[in-house]
């Protein structure tokens, strides 16, 4: 069975990165989404292992002021796309040339923005993502922010209550989350047709979150789409993901 490794490395303004590996083989970069982790995203329900088994080196870091990873409380430790930037020293950082890349959610739209910002993997993952949660992060970002900050007063039924119950799941430091929040751009609808990779969004049956990631494929010059089960929580969970991932890189 594929053992799981952890190493560190530096990120923007030195911040410290926890970075989880699985596997051996080609490697694939994959980032998790907000308030979450590499272990709750990829691990812990088997999708790290399944790909690992197909033979990729997977690569899982913590994003910062997540999961293993620092979380620095000085706002010039988030500059505006500081994850870019962090995903960019992270390809340098462990040597990566041939390589795929993938990202779940706030992962996905990193991602894309890494191949906007010059990052070339050889095949691309977008999943939980949709062409809305590209071009209209503002509006996401601000129903995270009002989250945070009305954390522990936010009652059930209220649309911010998964996220408030979410953190308080993975012992969120609201403070670092609030300020990598506002670190975040949209990215125009017009940009995706740079994104000339095969490119794999895979989205839950009932996931809507981020918009349509039928919509996205169809935009990509070289999209697919894949459905699993599952809504925007849950999809993770499904082996079904990381089957559709491997289905996809090996072909």
């Amino acid at each position: 069975m594929s053992e799981l490794r952890k190493d560190y490395i530096e990120g923007f303004g030195g911040t410290r990165l926890a970075v989880h590996t699985m596997g051996e083989g080609r490697p694939l970069l994959l980032l998790h989404g907000l308030f979450s982790s590499a272990e709750v995203n990829w691990i812990r329900y088997g999708n790290a292992r399944i790909l690992a088994e197909a033979g990729f080196a997977v690569i899982m870091p913590d994003l910062r002021a997540h999961g293993e990873s620092e979380a620095p409380h000085d706002p010039d430790a988030y500059p505006e796309d500081v994850l870019v930037d962090d995903l960019k020293r992270t390809v340098a950082q462990l040597g990566l040339a041939d390589y795929d890349l993938g990202g779940f959610s706030l992962g996905a739209r990193t991602v894309v923005r890494g191949v906007l910002a010059g990052l070339t993997p050889r095949k691309l993952v977008l999943g939980g993502m949709g062409m809305a949660g590209l071009s209209g992060w503002a509006r996401r970002s601000a129903h995270f922010i009002d989250a945070i900050d009305r954390f522990g007063s936010i009652e059930r039924g209220d649309p911010a209550f998964v996220a408030q119950a979410f953190m308080k799941t993975m012992k969120v430091d609201r403070v670092a989350a609030r300020l990598l929040l506002t670190s975040v751009d949209d990215t125009p609808p017009d940009a995706i047709a740079r994104v000339t990779m095969p490119t794999l969004c895979v989205c839950g049956t009932d996931d809507a979150d981020n918009g349509s990631a039928e919509e996205l494929a169809a935009a990509l010059p070289r999209g697919s789409y894949a459905e699993v089960p599952g809504n925007h929580m849950s999809s993770v969970t499904f082996k079904d993901m990381g089957r559709a991932m491997v289905a996809f890189l090996e072909s």
